[in-house]
């Protein structure tokens, strides 16, 4: 559940509960990583659009690129697959096709609700848990790290 209060600048402060027992038995393996590209830091970021979303270089010299870290973190616990799309068009095509029984999706707050509607359309919808950006802008925006990773972690047990 989460708490918007505009703050100005495009920053929103945002609170979230964990909600365990909607993620809980949903192995890794079956769920699946949505994030914006305008996660990545513009002025250092050698990544590229593709067809299939926005693709980063294996040897990415931005260590501290948020899109990187939580791309890493889905691969390491064993996530379906991580879709880095421009919008939510390439998103929920993504989802149709790995047919997810989860989806963590990473977006600013009107992407976020135009996207649990349209997957909530879908035949068999998948579990849609949310985490919006700290301050959005379509460029550069910001995400809570710690709190993207915890959900990412939701419901899993240690691998």
């Amino acid at each position: 559940m989460w708490n918007w209060t505009d703050r100005g600048s495009g920053r929103y402060y945002s609170r979230w509960w964990a909600m365990p027992e909607r993620m809980a038995g949903i192995p890794a393996g079956e769920r699946v990583l949505l994030l914006p590209h305008c996660l990545r830091p513009s002025d250092r970021c050698p990544g590229k659009p593709g067809r299939e979303g926005f693709v980063c270089p294996e040897s990415c010299p931005v260590l501290d690129c948020p899109i990187r870290i939580l791309r890493e973190e889905a691969e390491r616990l064993g996530y379906k697959g991580v879709c880095v799309a421009p919008g939510g068009a390439l998103a929920l095509r993504f989802v149709q096709e790995k047919k997810p029984r989860a989806v963590v999706a990473v977006a600013c707050q009107k992407e976020l609700l135009e996207g649990k509607e349209a997957v909530g359309k879908l035949p068999d919808p998948p579990v849609v848990e949310v985490l919006p950006l700290l301050r959005d802008g379509c460029v550069d925006t910001e995400v809570d790290l710690s709190a993207a990773l915890g959900l990412l972690r939701e419901g899993l047990s240690s691998p």
